[in-house]
Order: C-alpha cells, then structure tokens, then sequence
C-alpha cells in the first residue's frame, strides 16, 4: 500500500481512483464495511482504492479540551488499512487552513484535482468543510458538477444476537468508536474486538521499569507512557505480544498475561502497561532483548480488576493463578494478529 503524506507525495501518473474518506479510529467493523463496498466500486472501475484520514484527529484543532482516547496510532491505523486490501492512502496535516476550507473548496483541492476519483464512497452521514456544513446531499451536487458517482453506503449494525453487553447494558447496534471506547473503559475488550473485528491493541517501546515483577518471578515488558492506543480499564488481562525484528518483519507472537495499573500492592501512582510472556524462559526472552523494541500488545479477555494484595505471598499465588487462566484463554482463542506492526 503507497502512503502520501501529503499531496505532494501523489505521482503526477496515479490515475483514477475510487475514494473514500475519514478518521477510521480503530478501523472497526463499521469502518471495514465502508471499505469493502470502496473495494467493490474500485474493481468494477478498475481504479485504485483510496483513503482519505487525518493526523492529528480533527479533535485536537476544534475540540482540544475534549479530545477522545484515540483506539489506534497513525501507525496502526495505516496497518490496519493496508491489511483491509486499500492500495494507497492520503494522510492529510489537520489543520485550522485545513479545517476552515469550504466543501467545494476541499473537494476541488483533495478529491478532484489531486485523486480524479471515478467514485466516492462514504456513509450516509458524511460531513465536511468548514463547520462541517457539507453532507452526503453537497457531496452529490459536487459529485454532478465534478463528474464522480456518489455511493452512500449504510450504518453497519451488530445482528442483534451477537449485540455484546458493557456494564450490564446493550450497546447500540451500530458500531462506532464511541461504542468501543464505552467497553475499553469497563475493561471489556471482548465486547471491543467483536466490534472492532480483532482485538484492540497498543503498541509502544519497551522501557525499564522497575523490575518488581522480575522479582517476584514475572519479568514484565513495560510500554512507554507514550504508547499508541487507548488504554483498557485497570486489570489484569490475557493476550499477546508481537515483537518485530527490522522494519516490518515479525519475529514472534508470545501468549501473554498483561497487566495494567498503577501497583496497587506497592503503593503505585503512574499507569502502567505491562506484559508477562508465559511459557517461554527468562533466558530466552534476555536473549531477545526487547528493551528499546517497538512491540503491539493485544488485548483478548479481562481476567481480574486490580486490588492490592497483603503481602508479596498472596501476589505471587493470585499471579500464577492468572498464568494459569491466561494459559487456558488462550489455547482457545485466535493465535492473535498476523501482519507485521507499522
């Protein structure tokens, strides 16, 4: 998949396209719906299949005090995209120029002149321009004047017997990030990967930290605060982690039992991701030295919330409990993702 950063990166040469264009936090089912019908219009055309997304989320410009946990890094998001079958992407700088564009005035720039689409394909609730005046209805009257067929494609809903329950309640039946982040925030993230199509992750650097789990017989890999990817509630949880060797290759894939929390048994304060690859030795995870590795941690099942233990013997039994159960989630879960991390 060739990614533009900018119109400037677009090849004098691309050709025809059939386009499509949003922010596709998490690139969930709903999302992956729009790009399946994207696909379609595309091979019936045979043009290329593109994107149009947005870093920094638009949030940050007109929202800042309110912006949303972020499901998925630009990395990720890209990741997710290319292994959706997209053939290119246009990454675009939101900004306050950007933003207070009109409609027609981002249409002629971003889809005609630099894309010549043949289609467009969005949701029925599109918006954008300035004050995001511009909807499905403008799209088709520019589509008329520019000469590119508008194809409005439907909300994606959960068939209802699959409709997952967060806090006790159903989730609406369409799916979206808000939804999403909903049972992140409880912790939920089975609920999130039946919407999101795959588990949530969050991918970051390996950092020291303070080596209580290596102690106590658990060495841990610690993400960086700056880790990509909304963080699930406090808790203890079964998963797995990715560890690539060299841009874009992926060496392994480790059954993990991954905590998150401040150490309430320690008297912690900052939060933390960590995860304790099991059935591979201490030796073997050294040899690897992940320290300063780029890794993607998935998220499958929520085993426990967090509680402060007393004393360091009540610890080690609950956490060989939780390997133990991690152990047995796993062996009947799917073996994770499979493509190579951003």
């Amino acid at each position: 998949m060739q990614i533009f950063n900018g119109l400037e990166e677009i090849p004098k040469d691309f050709g025809a396209t059939a386009l499509t264009i949003g922010n596709f936090d998490g690139v969930h089912l709903g999302h992956q719906h729009v790009l399946t019908r994207l696909l379609e219009a595309a091979r019936q055309r045979e043009v290329a299949a593109v994107a149009i997304t947005f870093d920094p989320h638009p949030a940050f410009i007109h929202r800042p005090e309110a912006v949303p946990d972020l499901l998925t890094g630009t990395g990720e998001k890209l990741a997710r995209l290319e292994a959706a079958g997209l053939d290119a992407v246009l990454v675009l700088n939101y900004t306050e120029e950007l933003a207070g564009l009109t409609a027609e005035e981002f249409v002629a720039t971003y889809f005609v002149e630099a894309l010549k689409p043949a289609a467009v394909v969005v949701g029925h609730d599109v918006r954008l321009g300035r004050n995001n005046h511009g909807d499905f209805t403008t799209l088709e009257e520019l589509g008329a004047k520019h000469g590119f067929e508008v194809i409005g494609v439907d909300d994606y809903e959960i068939p209802a017997p699959d409709l997952p329950e967060v806090g006790g309640q159903s989730l609406s039946p369409r799916c979206s990030s808000t939804a999403i982040r909903t049972a992140l925030t409880h912790g939920d993230v089975a609920a999130a990967a039946h919407m999101l199509g795959q588990p949530h992750t969050v991918t970051g650097e390996v950092v020291h930290g303070e080596a209580r789990g290596r102690e106590l017989g658990f060495p841990t890999a610690n993400l960086s605060q700056d880790a990509e990817g909304m963080v699930p509630a406090d808790g203890v949880y079964a998963g797995w982690v990715t560890v690539p060797e060299g841009k874009g290759g992926v060496v392994h894939r480790w059954p993990a039992a991954i905590s998150v929390g401040s150490n309430p048994t320690f008297d912690g304060v900052a939060r933390v991701v960590e995860a304790h690859v099991i059935d591979r030795s201490d030796e073997r995870i050294e040899d690897f030295d992940l320290y300063g590795r780029h890794i993607r941690v998935e998220f499958v099942e929520r085993l426990r919330g967090m509680v402060a233990y007393e004393g360091v013997e009540k610890l080690i039994a609950q956490m060989n409990q939780d390997v133990e159960q991690t152990r047995h989630i796993l062996a009947e879960a799917p073996a994770g993702l499979e493509r190579p991390l951003p």
